[in-house]
């Protein structure tokens, strides 16, 4: 059985389905006859297991569980793509919230330089997921093949800065109150950051929230870029800081496919277990490991997933 789910207007029709969900196997949420044969309990381990490795890696990446979740879920488990996307966002919103008090203990995340930012993204995160439930699946596959891509070809050029020099803050950072001071646990040194090119960094925090709720990815993967390379905050700080946008941005655009009934629990479940679990030993690498060699695993993964997403788009790989 292979349910294509059409966008879920009506509360009981979605209310029905994600009973059904519990109820039946695994199997009925097959892409193919082959899965069918598989116990039904098979598929929630196996997302448990991926979905804690996916978040050991995740956050000292800074790039959110679900940049990585629906992408791999996506293209190597036999779920329909809207619900895994669903899933995708409360996998994003369950490894941020996991590992903020960690960081912020540690001085590796602000809550000045993120709520600014996180407002606008949250509001338009909301017309991203929106736009995503209302366009073919197929497109939406292709499409995020696309951005995976793109991820990988921004993360291979950019060349991320450990500690920007920011000569001094503009007005509005200096207004809002955006620097601080953090232990770089790796060298044992206290660094001082601040920010600048504000205005423009909210501007892009505007299209990054639409992309986060589109494909239900999250989008740390953008975050660090911005605060690192456009608006100057530590590398470590920028990608705790992500984790703290990425809280808000994906807690708006979630209720969006919760109200459509393309979130169910036998995949979310086991994958938000999963992916806290391994969010907090992820937190823990992210003040001692060296950020190229989450780097160079992260590029890996998503170089696969992407040409996997792309070509299951385009038909060329069932």
């Amino acid at each position: 059985m292979n349910p294509t789910p059409r966008r879920l207007r009506r509360p009981r029709l979605a209310g029905a389905l994600l009973v059904l969900a519990l109820v039946l196997p695994a199997p009925a949420m097959a892409a193919g006859g082959a899965a069918a044969a598989v116990a039904w309990w098979v598929w929630p381990l196996a997302l448990f297991v991926a979905c804690f490795l996916m978040g050991i890696v995740a956050v000292p990446a800074g790039i959110g569980g679900g940049t990585l979740f629906v992408p791999l879920i996506g293209g190597f488990f036999p779920f329909h793509l809207d619900f895994v996307r669903g899933a995708g966002l409360m996998v994003a919103l369950a490894s941020a919230l996991a590992a903020a008090p960690m960081l912020l203990r540690g001085g590796l995340a602000s809550l000045r330089l993120a709520l600014p930012l996180a407002l606008l993204a949250s509001a338009s995160s909301i017309a991203g997921a929106l736009l995503g439930l209302a366009l073919p699946v197929q497109i939406v596959q292709t499409a995020l093949g696309l951005i995976v891509l793109g991820i990988v070809a921004l993360m291979l050029s950019a060349r991320k800065s450990e500690f920007p020099k920011v000569a001094r803050p503009d007005r509005l950072s200096a207004a809002l109150h955006m620097h601080g001071i953090f232990v770089d646990g790796a060298s044992g040194r206290q660094v001082e950051w601040q920010v600048h090119r504000t205005p423009l960094g909210l501007v892009v925090f505007l299209a990054i929230g639409v992309l986060a709720g589109m494909f239900g990815i999250g989008a740390g993967w953008a975050n660090v870029p911005a605060l690192n390379l456009l608006m100057g905050a530590p590398l470590k700080v920028s990608a705790g800081t992500s984790g703290l946008v990425l809280s808000l941005v994906d807690s708006s655009a979630a209720w969006v496919y919760v109200n459509r009934g393309a979130v169910l629990p036998m995949i979310a479940v086991p994958s938000v277990i999963g992916m806290m679990l391994g969010a907090r030993i992820g937190a823990r690498l992210l003040d001692v490991l060296k950020g190229s060699v989450i780097r160079k695993l992260v590029i890996a993964l998503l170089l696969f997933a992407g040409l996997r997403a792309l070509l299951k788009g385009l038909g060329l790989w069932a």
